[in-house]
């Protein structure tokens, strides 16, 4: 397969990488491009701003999830040669796993996918300092994948003067340069970036944004570099497009929790869920007074359930729909916000604390610092979900904490091999703070499934 594709990455976390991919995605789709994006790493948001540019989901990829082969066959799953291929990378080019190893690094996956990469440099504040800066990235580079540099927050005077300097001493292009956007307002939270939905004139920040690069940056040469890329050998599994979608009215419907307060799901969960057969149906915690008709399992993912406890509060229909479906046996995964949601309380930044849903005897409180941040293994101890002896990986995040975080698995920190207790877990329920990656072991979503069509088997007999 002949795929165009290239990758925005840069020396560190900070550095313009989302606004420049965002940017770029929008020039890109202006110029008839069939864009398609995908986030190196864990992140939620950034793919959220992705979707809001080019109007589809944005995937995830990440070789500490899913390693090196399987990882490549994500990529290149459902891909045609149309495809204009964008990815973001994530922190610093070479910070991987625990910031020492390769993998789940940008680096590891753009050498796994043979992808070119553009390496965007926060210039501020320095002069030919970014000489060498530069020249440390491109020898550290032993596959030679960085084909051109983007300069950020730099003025057109001294850019002009620049360039050929970098050009002349390293022979790497220089694409273009980004002029500071102090009009531009793309905060942090704890979590990283605020949502897109949270800023009222996104498309119009979005447009602003796209039209300055599109003056600044050579677009054209972008595309020449993601046209060199080599071709990629891909396999009928690759190419084969979900078919699950045609299999009728028996299919186990999951209702998956979505909103302002829970949005953050893997692109490639919802497609395995579907995958292995299951009709996939949303609500809002929110904003809807029940759990949708005829569902069968729950999976109520990550968000920011805290900012929003008020009103989850107040919906106390929802609430009591959401226990009474538990409490008889319906299946539910519930993780990080899903889980804090469904604690007798969460009590906020304030110390105000607020009724949720009742089916964890505990409260959730905001700790002021991190209490879990990084990729982890989790383990059962008994096995509902997984076979015996397999593990699945995820990521935590979270600065709120349980008085009761379960004991029913063990995650493991995989650069240091500490360990420590977590989840609640029985025949039908998976609940914890970690955010889980399904396909770095896909029997957790056949597992999944099953209970849910096992449970849609007892409800219609009875």
């Amino acid at each position: 397969m002949k795929l165009n594709r290239i990758m925005i990455a840069a020396p560190g976390s900070g550095s313009g990488k989302t606004t420049i991919t965002c940017a770029l995605l929008k020039a890109l789709k202006k110029r008839g491009e069939q864009i398609v994006s995908y986030k190196c790493g864990p992140d939620y948001i950034d793919p959220m701003f992705h979707e809001k540019v080019i109007g589809i989901p944005s995937k995830n990829l990440d070789t500490f999830f899913t390693g090196e082969d399987a990882t490549r066959e994500l990529f290149l799953k459902n891909r045609t040669e149309k495809d204009f291929v964008v990815m973001e990378g994530v922190m610093g080019l070479f910070d991987g796993l625990g910031g020492i190893r390769e993998e789940g690094s940008s680096y590891h996956l753009a050498k796994v996918t043979e992808t070119p990469i553009v390496l965007v440099i926060d210039a501020k504040g320095m002069g030919r300092s970014v000489i060498p800066m530069i020249a440390g990235f491109l020898a550290y580079d032993k596959e030679h994948l960085i084909q051109g540099v983007i300069l950020n927050k730099m003025s057109t005077s001294y850019y002009e003067i620049i360039k050929p300097l970098i050009e002349a001493e390293l022979s790497i292009r220089v694409l273009g340069y980004f002029p500071e956007q102090k009009d531009i307002h793309i905060e942090s939270r704890h979590l990283g970036l605020v949502m897109p939905s949270e800023l009222a004139d996104i498309q119009k920040q979005l447009q602003v944004v796209s039209e300055e690069l599109e003056k600044t940056v050579d677009v054209e040469a972008i595309e020449n570099i993601a046209e060199q890329a080599k071709e990629l050998l891909i396999t009928k599994k690759q190419m084969n497009v979900c078919s699950c979608y045609n299999k009728g009215s028996s299919r186990p419907v999951i209702a998956v929790a979505k909103d302002e307060a829970f949005c953050f799901y893997y692109e490639d969960n919802l497609l395995m869920l579907q995958e292995n057969g299951a009709k996939i149906t949303y609500f809002s915690p929110l904003h809807d007074t029940k759990l949708p008709d005829g569902c069968d399992a729950l999976l109520i993912g990550g968000g920011y359930p805290e900012l929003y406890a008020g009103e989850l509060s107040r919906n106390v229909t929802m609430r009591k729909s959401m226990k009474q479906a538990i409490d008889t046996g319906m299946p539910v995964v519930a993780e990080c916000g899903g889980f804090m949601y469904l604690h007798d309380a969460i009590t906020d930044k304030n110390g105000v604390s607020y009724a949720m849903v009742g089916v964890i005897p505990a409260t959730c409180s905001y700790k002021e610092k991190l209490v879990r941040f990084g990729y982890v293994e989790i383990r059962e101890k008994r096995c509902f979900f997984l076979p015996e002896g397999q593990l699945i990986k995820g990521h935590e995040f979270h600065y709120f904490d349980s008085t009761n975080n379960g004991e029913c698995c063990i995650a493991t920190k995989p650069t240091t091999g500490r360990e420590y207790s977590c989840v609640m877990e029985g025949e039908n329920y998976w609940m914890g703070f970690p955010h889980l990656y399904y396909p770095s072991n896909p029997f957790f979503t056949e597992s999944f499934v099953k209970k849910a069509e096992k449970y849609k088997k007892v409800k219609e007999s009875t």
